[in-house]
Protein backbone atom coordinates (compact mmCIF):
# COMPACT_ATOMS: atom_id res chain seq x y z
CA UNK A 1 0.00 0.00 0.00
CA UNK A 2 1.25 3.73 -0.88
CA UNK A 3 0.80 6.38 1.38
CA UNK A 4 0.51 9.93 -0.14
CA UNK A 5 1.49 13.10 1.58
CA UNK A 6 0.00 16.25 1.23
CA UNK A 7 0.21 19.84 3.00
CA UNK A 8 -2.68 21.42 4.94
CA UNK A 9 -5.55 20.06 3.76
CA UNK A 10 -7.57 17.17 4.60
CA UNK A 11 -7.83 14.84 1.93
CA UNK A 12 -9.57 11.18 1.95
CA UNK A 13 -6.25 8.74 1.61
CA UNK A 14 -3.82 11.28 2.17
CA UNK A 15 -2.05 12.08 5.54
CA UNK A 16 -1.34 15.70 6.09
CA UNK A 17 2.17 16.94 6.35
CA UNK A 18 2.26 19.19 9.22
CA UNK A 19 -0.30 16.91 11.59
CA UNK A 20 2.25 14.56 10.72
CA UNK A 21 5.05 16.30 12.13
CA UNK A 22 3.11 18.31 14.77
CA UNK A 23 2.46 14.86 16.37
CA UNK A 24 5.77 13.50 16.98
CA UNK A 25 8.10 13.68 19.76
CA UNK A 26 10.42 16.22 20.41
CA UNK A 27 12.65 13.15 21.76
CA UNK A 28 14.76 11.18 19.19
CA UNK A 29 14.63 7.36 20.34
CA UNK A 30 17.19 5.69 18.42
CA UNK A 31 16.03 2.39 16.74
CA UNK A 32 16.75 -0.89 18.08
CA UNK A 33 20.00 -2.78 15.95
CA UNK A 34 17.81 -4.79 13.61
CA UNK A 35 15.80 -1.94 13.10
CA UNK A 36 18.80 0.27 12.12
CA UNK A 37 19.32 0.84 8.39
CA UNK A 38 22.17 -0.99 6.34
CA UNK A 39 24.40 0.70 4.01
CA UNK A 40 23.08 -1.49 1.49
CA UNK A 41 19.29 -0.12 2.16
CA UNK A 42 17.78 2.67 0.19
CA UNK A 43 18.50 6.05 1.48
CA UNK A 44 16.78 8.37 -1.18
CA UNK A 45 15.67 8.06 -4.64
CA UNK A 46 16.21 11.00 -7.34
CA UNK A 47 14.61 11.95 -10.63
CA UNK A 48 17.32 11.99 -13.57
CA UNK A 49 17.23 15.23 -15.84
CA UNK A 50 15.06 14.08 -18.64
CA UNK A 51 17.16 15.34 -21.42
CA UNK A 52 16.76 12.20 -23.47
CA UNK A 53 13.26 11.06 -22.22
CA UNK A 54 11.37 10.87 -19.03
CA UNK A 55 12.85 11.22 -15.86
CA UNK A 56 13.99 7.67 -14.04
CA UNK A 57 13.72 7.28 -10.33
CA UNK A 58 17.56 6.72 -9.69
CA UNK A 59 18.17 4.37 -6.23
CA UNK A 60 21.25 5.70 -3.77
CA UNK A 61 22.37 3.62 -0.21
CA UNK A 62 23.48 4.66 2.77
CA UNK A 63 27.18 4.75 1.96
CA UNK A 64 26.51 7.59 -0.75
CA UNK A 65 26.73 10.99 1.08
CA UNK A 66 30.69 9.79 1.98
CA UNK A 67 31.24 9.50 -1.66
CA UNK A 68 30.81 13.38 -1.97
CA UNK A 69 33.88 13.86 -0.09
CA UNK A 70 35.77 13.75 -3.23
CA UNK A 71 33.22 16.20 -4.94
CA UNK A 72 33.49 18.39 -2.36
CA UNK A 73 37.06 18.57 -0.70
CA UNK A 74 38.69 17.32 -4.07
CA UNK A 75 36.89 18.84 -6.60
CA UNK A 76 34.97 22.10 -5.26
CA UNK A 77 37.76 22.49 -2.92
CA UNK A 78 35.68 23.16 0.03
CA UNK A 79 37.24 23.90 3.27
CA UNK A 80 37.26 24.44 6.96
CA UNK A 81 35.04 28.25 7.66
CA UNK A 82 34.92 28.52 3.67
CA UNK A 83 31.64 29.92 2.26
CA UNK A 84 30.02 27.49 -0.68
CA UNK A 85 27.61 28.54 -3.28
CA UNK A 86 26.36 25.78 -5.70
CA UNK A 87 24.04 27.07 -8.47
CA UNK A 88 21.05 24.46 -8.54
CA UNK A 89 17.30 23.76 -7.71
CA UNK A 90 16.87 21.59 -5.22
CA UNK A 91 14.68 19.44 -7.62
CA UNK A 92 18.13 18.46 -9.08
CA UNK A 93 20.62 15.83 -7.60
CA UNK A 94 22.92 18.61 -8.30
CA UNK A 95 21.48 20.33 -4.96
CA UNK A 96 22.90 17.94 -3.02
CA UNK A 97 26.27 17.70 -4.59
CA UNK A 98 27.06 21.27 -3.50
CA UNK A 99 24.24 21.93 -0.59
CA UNK A 100 24.34 19.15 2.52
CA UNK A 101 27.01 16.36 1.99
CA UNK A 102 30.40 16.69 0.95
CA UNK A 103 30.58 20.36 1.66
CA UNK A 104 29.44 19.99 5.85
CA UNK A 105 31.90 16.81 5.81
CA UNK A 106 34.67 19.77 5.14
CA UNK A 107 33.14 22.01 7.74
CA UNK A 108 32.40 24.46 5.37
CA UNK A 109 29.43 26.75 5.46
CA UNK A 110 26.77 26.53 3.00
CA UNK A 111 25.15 29.87 1.23
CA UNK A 112 21.61 29.68 -0.13
CA UNK A 113 20.29 32.29 -2.12
CA UNK A 114 16.69 31.37 -3.51
CA UNK A 115 15.87 33.40 -6.52
CA UNK A 116 12.69 33.77 -8.41
CA UNK A 117 14.24 34.72 -11.32
CA UNK A 118 18.06 34.62 -12.04
CA UNK A 119 19.46 38.23 -12.46
CA UNK A 120 23.67 38.41 -12.94
CA UNK A 121 23.92 41.26 -11.32
CA UNK A 122 21.67 40.43 -7.95
CA UNK A 123 24.03 36.93 -7.85
CA UNK A 124 27.54 39.28 -8.36
CA UNK A 125 26.62 41.25 -5.11
CA UNK A 126 25.33 38.02 -2.99
CA UNK A 127 29.11 36.65 -3.93
CA UNK A 128 30.76 40.47 -2.97
CA UNK A 129 28.80 41.13 -0.32
CA UNK A 130 29.19 37.79 1.81
CA UNK A 131 32.24 36.52 0.22
CA UNK A 132 31.56 33.59 -1.06
CA UNK A 133 35.22 31.39 -1.32
CA UNK A 134 33.96 28.61 -3.36
CA UNK A 135 31.81 28.47 -6.21
CA UNK A 136 29.74 26.14 -8.52
CA UNK A 137 27.66 26.87 -11.36
CA UNK A 138 26.56 25.59 -14.85
CA UNK A 139 28.24 27.19 -18.16
CA UNK A 140 25.16 28.68 -18.88
CA UNK A 141 25.49 30.70 -15.72
CA UNK A 142 28.81 31.96 -16.15
CA UNK A 143 27.99 32.82 -19.52
CA UNK A 144 25.53 35.22 -18.10
CA UNK A 145 27.76 36.47 -15.52
CA UNK A 146 30.04 37.45 -18.48
CA UNK A 147 27.23 39.40 -19.26
CA UNK A 148 27.99 41.83 -17.00
CA UNK A 149 30.76 44.73 -15.75
CA UNK A 150 32.75 42.18 -13.72
CA UNK A 151 35.01 44.77 -13.04
CA UNK A 152 32.53 46.24 -10.91
CA UNK A 153 32.09 43.59 -8.41
CA UNK A 154 34.65 42.25 -5.62
CA UNK A 155 35.40 38.70 -6.45
CA UNK A 156 38.46 38.73 -4.69
CA UNK A 157 36.89 36.14 -2.04
CA UNK A 158 36.37 33.78 -4.78
CA UNK A 159 39.11 31.34 -4.38
CA UNK A 160 38.07 28.49 -6.71
CA UNK A 161 35.44 27.89 -9.19
CA UNK A 162 34.12 24.73 -11.03
CA UNK A 163 31.29 23.76 -13.25
CA UNK A 164 28.74 20.68 -14.17
CA UNK A 165 25.77 19.82 -15.72
CA UNK A 166 26.85 20.22 -18.97
CA UNK A 167 30.34 20.52 -20.93
CA UNK A 168 32.04 23.82 -20.69
CA UNK A 169 32.82 25.97 -23.34
CA UNK A 170 36.36 26.50 -24.04
CA UNK A 171 35.39 29.89 -24.65
CA UNK A 172 33.80 30.55 -21.08
CA UNK A 173 36.44 29.37 -19.69
CA UNK A 174 39.18 31.85 -21.41
CA UNK A 175 36.83 34.53 -20.62
CA UNK A 176 36.31 33.83 -17.30
CA UNK A 177 40.24 33.12 -16.60
CA UNK A 178 40.83 36.86 -18.22
CA UNK A 179 37.85 38.63 -16.08
CA UNK A 180 38.70 36.94 -12.58
CA UNK A 181 42.38 35.34 -13.14
CA UNK A 182 39.97 31.92 -11.87
CA UNK A 183 40.82 28.59 -13.76
CA UNK A 184 37.45 26.89 -14.33
CA UNK A 185 37.66 23.15 -12.92
CA UNK A 186 35.20 21.18 -14.69
CA UNK A 187 33.52 18.11 -14.07
CA UNK A 188 31.63 14.93 -15.17
CA UNK A 189 29.15 12.71 -13.16
CA UNK A 190 25.44 11.58 -13.12
CA UNK A 191 22.26 11.65 -10.87
CA UNK A 192 23.77 7.81 -11.03
CA UNK A 193 26.93 8.56 -9.18
CA UNK A 194 29.17 11.33 -7.47
CA UNK A 195 31.60 13.34 -9.44
CA UNK A 196 33.58 10.37 -11.60
CA UNK A 197 35.66 12.35 -13.97
CA UNK A 198 37.25 16.01 -12.90
CA UNK A 199 39.76 18.88 -13.46
CA UNK A 200 41.52 18.07 -9.65
CA UNK A 201 43.81 20.85 -7.69
CA UNK A 202 46.66 19.03 -8.46
CA UNK A 203 46.12 19.33 -12.26
CA UNK A 204 46.53 21.68 -14.73
CA UNK A 205 42.97 22.54 -16.93
CA UNK A 206 42.40 21.70 -20.25
CA UNK A 207 39.93 24.24 -21.38
CA UNK A 208 36.90 22.41 -22.73
CA UNK A 209 38.45 18.94 -20.89
CA UNK A 210 36.51 17.11 -18.42
CA UNK A 211 39.54 16.13 -16.71
CA UNK A 212 40.48 12.52 -15.63
CA UNK A 213 38.77 10.31 -13.51
CA UNK A 214 38.74 9.93 -9.98
CA UNK A 215 40.80 7.56 -7.65
CA UNK A 216 37.69 6.23 -6.62
CA UNK A 217 36.04 4.99 -9.94
CA UNK A 218 37.66 2.21 -12.25
CA UNK A 219 36.83 4.15 -15.34
CA UNK A 220 37.55 3.68 -19.54
CA UNK A 221 36.25 4.28 -22.80
CA UNK A 222 34.69 1.38 -25.33
CA UNK A 223 33.89 0.56 -28.59
CA UNK A 224 30.69 -0.89 -29.35
CA UNK A 225 32.01 -4.43 -28.87
CA UNK A 226 33.33 -3.58 -25.94
CA UNK A 227 36.47 -2.99 -26.55
CA UNK A 228 38.74 -0.13 -25.13
CA UNK A 229 39.52 2.79 -27.30
CA UNK A 230 42.87 3.98 -28.31
CA UNK A 231 43.86 7.44 -27.53
CA UNK A 232 41.80 10.03 -29.98
CA UNK A 233 38.52 7.25 -30.74
CA UNK A 234 35.21 8.23 -29.12
CA UNK A 235 33.07 5.68 -27.82
CA UNK A 236 31.00 5.08 -24.76
CA UNK A 237 32.08 6.10 -20.94
CA UNK A 238 31.82 3.01 -18.56
CA UNK A 239 32.08 2.22 -14.89
CA UNK A 240 33.59 -1.03 -13.99
CA UNK A 241 31.68 -2.26 -10.73
CA UNK A 242 32.68 -5.83 -11.01
CA UNK A 243 33.83 -6.48 -7.73
CA UNK A 244 32.70 -4.00 -5.57
CA UNK A 245 30.41 -0.54 -6.49
CA UNK A 246 32.59 2.25 -4.63
CA UNK A 247 30.98 4.75 -2.64
CA UNK A 248 28.08 6.79 -4.52
CA UNK A 249 27.81 4.44 -7.19
CA UNK A 250 23.36 4.00 -7.47
CA UNK A 251 22.12 0.58 -6.60
CA UNK A 252 19.85 0.57 -10.11
CA UNK A 253 16.70 2.18 -11.36
CA UNK A 254 14.21 1.97 -8.65
CA UNK A 255 11.03 -0.54 -9.83
CA UNK A 256 12.87 -1.01 -13.02
CA UNK A 257 15.09 -4.28 -13.28
CA UNK A 258 15.06 -4.38 -17.26
CA UNK A 259 16.52 -0.82 -17.21
CA UNK A 260 18.99 -1.53 -14.77
CA UNK A 261 20.22 -4.74 -16.33
CA UNK A 262 20.21 -2.71 -19.87
CA UNK A 263 22.85 -0.50 -18.51
CA UNK A 264 24.80 -2.24 -15.56
CA UNK A 265 25.80 -5.70 -16.99
CA UNK A 266 28.68 -7.49 -17.50
CA UNK A 267 30.85 -5.77 -14.45
CA UNK A 268 30.37 -2.39 -16.08
CA UNK A 269 28.11 0.60 -15.84
CA UNK A 270 27.54 2.04 -19.36
CA UNK A 271 26.95 5.69 -18.37
CA UNK A 272 25.09 6.20 -22.02
CA UNK A 273 27.63 9.39 -22.68
CA UNK A 274 30.16 9.31 -25.67
CA UNK A 275 33.68 10.36 -25.06
CA UNK A 276 37.42 10.25 -26.40
CA UNK A 277 40.46 10.76 -24.35
CA UNK A 278 43.66 12.38 -25.26
CA UNK A 279 47.16 11.04 -24.71
CA UNK A 280 47.47 12.37 -21.57
CA UNK A 281 44.59 10.75 -20.18
CA UNK A 282 42.67 14.00 -20.16
CA UNK A 283 38.71 13.10 -21.40
CA UNK A 284 36.77 15.36 -24.11
CA UNK A 285 32.79 15.13 -23.56
CA UNK A 286 30.81 14.60 -27.12
CA UNK A 287 27.74 14.15 -26.04
CA UNK A 288 24.82 11.65 -24.85
CA UNK A 289 24.71 8.90 -27.02
CA UNK A 290 21.29 9.65 -28.08
CA UNK A 291 22.34 13.15 -29.35
CA UNK A 292 25.31 12.21 -31.40
CA UNK A 293 24.73 12.77 -35.29
CA UNK A 294 25.63 10.48 -38.05
CA UNK A 295 25.74 12.49 -41.48
CA UNK A 296 27.29 10.78 -44.65
CA UNK A 297 29.21 8.14 -42.36
CA UNK A 298 30.34 10.70 -39.98
CA UNK A 299 29.98 10.51 -36.08
CA UNK A 300 29.35 13.82 -35.11
CA UNK A 301 29.22 15.23 -31.44
CA UNK A 302 27.20 18.53 -30.61
CA UNK A 303 29.59 19.53 -28.20
CA UNK A 304 31.82 20.43 -30.37
CA UNK A 305 29.63 22.40 -32.59
CA UNK A 306 28.37 24.12 -30.51
CA UNK A 307 31.79 25.33 -28.82
CA UNK A 308 32.69 26.37 -32.37
CA UNK A 309 29.34 28.43 -32.40
CA UNK A 310 29.63 29.91 -28.94
CA UNK A 311 32.85 31.58 -30.24
CA UNK A 312 31.18 33.96 -32.23
CA UNK A 313 29.64 37.15 -30.43
CA UNK A 314 26.38 36.55 -32.00
CA UNK A 315 25.74 33.74 -30.16
CA UNK A 316 24.25 33.63 -26.37
CA UNK A 317 23.16 30.11 -26.33
CA UNK A 318 22.83 27.70 -29.53
CA UNK A 319 21.91 23.76 -29.14
CA UNK A 320 22.32 21.38 -32.16
CA UNK A 321 20.56 18.06 -32.59
CA UNK A 322 20.27 15.97 -36.19
CA UNK A 323 17.68 16.41 -38.56
CA UNK A 324 16.61 13.48 -40.75
CA UNK A 325 17.92 13.48 -44.35
CA UNK A 326 17.08 11.21 -47.07
CA UNK A 327 20.48 11.61 -48.72
CA UNK A 328 22.85 12.07 -45.57
CA UNK A 329 20.96 10.14 -43.31
CA UNK A 330 21.11 13.06 -40.59
CA UNK A 331 22.44 16.73 -41.15
CA UNK A 332 23.21 19.39 -38.49
CA UNK A 333 20.97 22.28 -37.39
CA UNK A 334 21.47 24.65 -34.72
CA UNK A 335 19.46 26.51 -32.49
CA UNK A 336 20.38 29.72 -31.13
CA UNK A 337 19.61 32.12 -29.36
CA UNK A 338 20.93 35.31 -30.58
CA UNK A 339 22.94 38.01 -28.20
CA UNK A 340 21.70 41.85 -27.26
CA UNK A 341 22.76 43.58 -30.76
CA UNK A 342 22.23 40.54 -33.29
CA UNK A 343 18.77 40.11 -35.53
CA UNK A 344 18.21 37.06 -37.70
CA UNK A 345 18.61 37.49 -41.20
CA UNK A 346 19.90 34.98 -44.19
CA UNK A 347 23.49 36.98 -44.20
CA UNK A 348 24.05 35.82 -40.40
CA UNK A 349 23.09 32.53 -41.07
CA UNK A 350 25.80 32.37 -43.89
CA UNK A 351 28.33 33.89 -41.47
CA UNK A 352 27.64 31.42 -38.37
CA UNK A 353 28.06 28.64 -40.83
CA UNK A 354 31.35 30.00 -42.82
CA UNK A 355 32.79 30.22 -38.95
CA UNK A 356 32.04 26.38 -37.85
CA UNK A 357 33.76 25.43 -41.11
CA UNK A 358 36.98 27.06 -40.20
CA UNK A 359 36.54 26.40 -36.44
CA UNK A 360 36.41 22.44 -36.85
CA UNK A 361 36.06 20.18 -39.74
CA UNK A 362 33.96 21.67 -42.60
CA UNK A 363 31.40 18.74 -42.81
CA UNK A 364 30.25 19.67 -38.84
CA UNK A 365 28.70 22.62 -40.12
CA UNK A 366 25.33 23.45 -39.30
CA UNK A 367 23.02 23.20 -42.56
CA UNK A 368 19.72 24.34 -40.77
CA UNK A 369 19.68 26.98 -38.17
CA UNK A 370 17.02 28.20 -36.85
CA UNK A 371 16.78 31.34 -34.70
CA UNK A 372 14.65 31.41 -31.33
CA UNK A 373 14.10 33.64 -27.81
CA UNK A 374 14.71 30.45 -25.63
CA UNK A 375 15.85 26.80 -25.93
CA UNK A 376 13.53 23.96 -24.00
CA UNK A 377 15.27 23.18 -20.52
CA UNK A 378 14.93 20.86 -17.57
CA UNK A 379 14.30 21.95 -13.75
CA UNK A 380 18.12 21.52 -13.85
CA UNK A 381 18.80 24.03 -16.44
CA UNK A 382 20.11 21.34 -19.23
CA UNK A 383 18.77 22.00 -22.77
CA UNK A 384 15.80 18.95 -23.74
CA UNK A 385 17.60 18.01 -27.06
CA UNK A 386 15.23 15.45 -27.66
CA UNK A 387 12.17 18.12 -27.79
CA UNK A 388 14.19 19.33 -30.75
CA UNK A 389 14.55 16.27 -32.53
CA UNK A 390 11.02 15.25 -32.00
CA UNK A 391 9.57 18.95 -33.56
CA UNK A 392 12.00 17.76 -36.63
CA UNK A 393 10.40 14.35 -37.17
Amino acid sequence: MEILITTNVAREGWVCFDDEIESQSEYFEKPSAGAMPKNDDIMLLYFTSGTTGNPKMVAHNFVYPLGHIITSKYWQCCRKEGLHLTIAETGWAKAVWGKLYGQWFCESAIFSYDMDKFVPSLLLEKISKYKVTTFCAPPTMYRFLLGEDLSKFDLSSLEYCTIAGEPLNPEVYKRIKQSTGLKLMEGFGQTETIVTIANFPWMTPKPGSMGKPSPLYDIDIVDYEGNTCPAGEEGEIVIKVSDSPPPGMFLGYHRDAELTKKVWHDGYYYTGDIAWKDEEGHYWYVGRGDDVIKSSGYIIGPFEVESALMEHPAVLETAITGVPDEIRGSIVKATIILAKGYAPSEELKKELQDHVKKVTAPYKYPRIIDFVDELPKTISGKIRRVDLREKDK
